[in-house]
């Protein structure tokens, strides 16, 4: 159970998400996003860098910095944020800390590879 600060955001949760484990998974999927989309953009406008430079400092295209700054992406790799943290002079650190709730697949999670027959 999420717990906000507003009591409006703490209704909408708990209408929209409650203890749905599914939706719980999600919802925490989308945070994560945001939060790495808000990294990336708080880390190249504190450089003040628009998204072309850093772009050309990374080797890629201005459009793809613009994605990865998008909320709503969520194919943040691991080899980019690398090569975005040493353009800025800085590294990537990833940390696994505790869940409070059991682990929950989510509906993309769930569904299995196609296989080709021959």
């Amino acid at each position: 159970m999420k717990n906000f600060h507003s009591e409006a955001l703490q209704y909408t949760y708990d209408t929209l998400i409650g203890n749905d484990p599914e939706r719980v998974a999600s919802y925490e999927e989308e945070v994560i996003n945001i939060e790495v989309a808000k990294l990336l953009y708080d880390l190249r406008t504190k450089a003040g860098l628009s998204q072309r430079e850093l772009a050309r400092r990374v080797g890629t295209k201005a459009s793809v910095i613009c994605r990865l700054e998008d909320a709503d992406y969520e194919g943040h790799s691991l080899s980019m944020l690398k090569r975005i943290a040493a353009a800025l002079d800085k590294r990537v650190e990833i940390r696994f800390v505790p869940t409070r709730r059991p682990v929950v697949k989510t509906a993309r999670q769930k569904r299995k590879p196609v296989r080709k027959t021959a």
